[in-house]
């Protein structure tokens, strides 16, 4: 009986790190599959095989092994970086060029945090600040975008749109501003069940999608097609990832503190090491790149649990849903407009993260305001009008129309021209990173 009754505590206790990740979880994918082309059947799959994916890089982490994992109480999700330049790249290069770039990306990761305290000194905050910044603002255009609808389609700029897009921001505010501790951990996902209600009573929730979904399916490499390689969207993901490597590197120190546990060099190559392998097997399963949930950080520190097994029973319990395909066709079911009201503070907060990095920068030195300056207003601007270099060589258009590679590209020139290269140690040039709201990852 004792062994039951700790069983039944492990799951639940791992069910709670669940939901605290879930809306993170889900909500990447419904945002990224409709941008992308995906139809609902599709999106439903999509969800599924993230979550799965979420369960075994997750595993690769907390148990690791002689060359892999950081081995502390962490939940693995998509990095949230990554969702403008994957929806940029399915748009301009197609789906499988989504996951090429993932693959790719992945690999480059995993030679990179062999020589993490070399090329973190190229990556000081005026730079990842620079980068977080354009890319939180290039998103905002995308929450808008599912909150008015399509032009020329039913609904278009109604205002019952925007009654649920209000509805699901005002719900969130409010729950951030009242409620505490885990309720206010998992805001978004309780304001993503008021805005669906509601709009079930408005007639506009369409439940077919589930009826069709079957009860359960095996995940499936490659189902979206074989991989393709192009030079523009590697170099994206290849940006993404190494700002997603020095904000885990931040929340590696941070979960330490927290469980009483002293980090060394070695430690911090095995969790980065994980992190790219994390995203090659992404983009093997065609789901998403993986970095650190940081909200399941703040999660231990309120609970006080620190054992890894709360976090593998949870990893069994997220893979399990992956396999119930009504589980995550349920989750197509809320509106655009909804998700829209809710993208709009959760991509507010990756532009809020950016901000935050970039108020540890000096700008008594003008080169640095000069830095930023440039570097988000070409990355903003190319954003908004990527035909400006249509008239470019292709091999440079594809890699100046994307405003995020554009911006960064701009960022690390111009640090590197007026500030040269200012090696800091892993610690000092990662505590920022360490204090991530519950409503970004």
């Amino acid at each position: 009986m004792k062994n039951k009754q700790g069983f039944l505590k492990l799951g639940a206790l791992g069910f709670q790190h669940v939901l605290a990740m879930y809306a993170g979880a889900v909500v990447v994918p419904l945002i990224v599959g409709p941008a992308i082309g995906m139809n609902a059947e599709q999106v439903a799959y999509l969800i599924s095989i993230d979550l799965f994916t979420c369960g075994i890089a997750s595993l690769l982490q907390v148990m690791g092994g002689k060359y892999f994992g950081v081995k502390l109480p962490i939940l693995m999700g998509c990095a949230f970086q990554a969702v403008g330049p994957m929806i940029a790249i399915g748009k301009m290069q197609g789906i499988t060029a989504v996951y090429g770039s993932i693959i790719a990306s992945g690999i480059i990761v995993l030679i990179l945090s062999q020589f993490m305290n070399k090329i973190i000194r190229f990556f000081p905050p005026v730079v990842t600040g620079s980068v977080v910044t354009i890319i939180g603002a290039s998103l905002i255009g995308v929450a808008m975008g599912n909150i008015v609808g399509q032009p020329n389609s039913p609904g278009y700029a109604s205002s019952s749109n925007l009654f649920l897009a209000a509805l699901t921001f005002v719900s969130i505010v409010l729950m951030q501003r009242f409620f505490t501790g885990y309720l206010k951990s998992i805001a978004v996902l309780l304001s993503l069940v008021v805005g669906t209600a509601a709009a079930f009573f408005m007639g506009m929730v369409d439940f077919s999608t589930v009826g069709r979904a079957g009860w359960f399916h095996m995940v499936t490499p490659l189902r979206f097609g074989m991989p393709t390689f192009h030079i523009t969207a590697i170099i994206s993901m290849v940006l993404v990832g190494i700002v997603s490597m020095i904000e885990s590197t931040g929340v590696f120190f941070a979960l330490a503190d927290v469980c009483g546990k002293k980090l060394d060099g070695d430690d911090i190559k095995r969790g980065l090491r994980a992190e790219g392998l994390a995203q090659v097997i992404g983009g093997i399963f065609q789901a998403f790149p993986y970095s650190t949930f940081s909200q399941n950080v703040g999660l231990v520190a309120l609970t006080g649990v620190k054992t890894r097994k709360v976090v593998v029973s949870a990893c069994v319990i997220i893979m399990g849903l992956g396999l119930l395909p009504k589980v995550a066709a349920l989750t197509t079911i809320i509106p655009n407009p909804v998700l829209g009201g809710a993208m709009i503070p959760m991509f507010g907060m990756v532009l809020a993260s950016g901000i935050k990095q970039l108020t540890t920068v000096n700008f008594k030195r003008l080169e640095n305001m000069f830095i930023v300056a440039v570097s988000v207003g070409v990355g903003l601007g190319v954003s908004v009008t990527p035909a400006v270099f249509a008239h470019l060589p292709e091999g440079l258009r594809v890699i100046m129309e994307s405003g995020i590679v554009s911006g960064s590209l701009i960022a690390i020139f111009l640090n590197l021209l007026f500030n040269g290269v200012k090696g800091q140690r892993i610690e000092e040039n990662t505590t920022m990173y360490g204090e991530e709201q519950s409503l970004v990852s």
